[in-house]
């Protein structure tokens, strides 16, 4: 029987998650560990300075009062009798598109699931609030059974980003593009006069390159990215090695302090 590890940033009451155990519990056995609360944008972290606490609410639905990152690692270590065959964490309210991904909660939940070697996807849902989340249920189940079926490159994960709507148009691979923000940080001022700052919100920069996640979820269609473990940009090694010349002897430091 086929085994899913389902999870979210979103916490245990978001509706995209008890969506998103309904479309894959056509496909296998679902298992779901998720944060007691709301964990969105607390990217990979871990918690390390208190113990974290688990309760089964009910036969395989667990929260964690932790993070994404959290639930995954615990689930994985301390909870599942025996690794699964998936990860999915989503259905996230709103979309991770961009330099939203180092932000996320739950790409960074799929993310750890990669580090265990499990084949993890992370899924958003984005549009206008209420989201409509019945096209993002028919691509989860979709893409699972591409990916129970084929497999993923070693350390690599997939982000997919859905519209918000009943069915979903055309499904395309794309990069990581740039989803910057302006206006995302507000002013305030408390009853003494003191400033404070609000993140989030803002008005999102497009992207104008249509080969880019960003670009083609503002087209309407759903974008699926592979995103790698490996953070390194190669061509900078080589840049760092043939421009600053930076593993070159009479550039060494030790030679340099002489």
């Amino acid at each position: 029987m086929t085994t899913i590890f389902i999870t979210n940033d979103d916490g245990i009451h978001s509706p995209g998650l008890k969506a998103l155990q309904q479309a894959l519990a056509e496909i296998g056995e679902t298992v779901i560990i998720a944060p007691v609360r709301d964990n969105s944008a607390v990217s990979h972290s871990l918690t390390m300075n208190r113990p974290l606490k688990v309760e089964k609410l009910a036969p395989d639905i667990y929260t964690v009062d932790g993070t994404p990152t959290d639930c995954v690692a615990v689930g994985l270590k301390k909870i599942l009798p025996v690794l699964p065959d998936l990860l999915v964490s989503g259905i996230n309210a709103g979309a991770n598109l961009g330099d939203d991904i180092s932000y996320s909660g739950t790409v960074s939940a799929a993310i750890e699931g990669t580090m265990y070697g499990i084949p993890s996807m992370a899924l958003s849902v984005g549009g206008e609030p209420p989201y409509d989340y019945r096209a993002a249920m028919q691509v989860a189940v979709y893409m699972a059974n591409k990916i129970l079926h084929n497999s993923l490159p070693e350390n690599t994960l997939l982000n997919i980003n859905v519209p918000s709507g009943k069915v979903y148009k055309k499904i395309r691979v794309t990069r990581q593009g740039r989803r910057l923000w302006e206006n995302s940080i507000q002013e305030t001022l408390d009853p003494r006069g003191s400033k404070h700052y609000w993140i989030g919100g803002g008005t999102s920069v497009a992207d104008p390159n249509e080969d880019t996640d960003v670009h083609t979820f503002a087209v309407g269609d759903v974008s699926v990215t592979p995103i790698h473990l490996d953070l390194t940009n190669h061509a900078g090694i080589v840049f760092l090695k043939e421009k600053w010349l930076l593993e070159d002897n009479e550039n060494n430091l030790e030679n340099t302090l002489k």
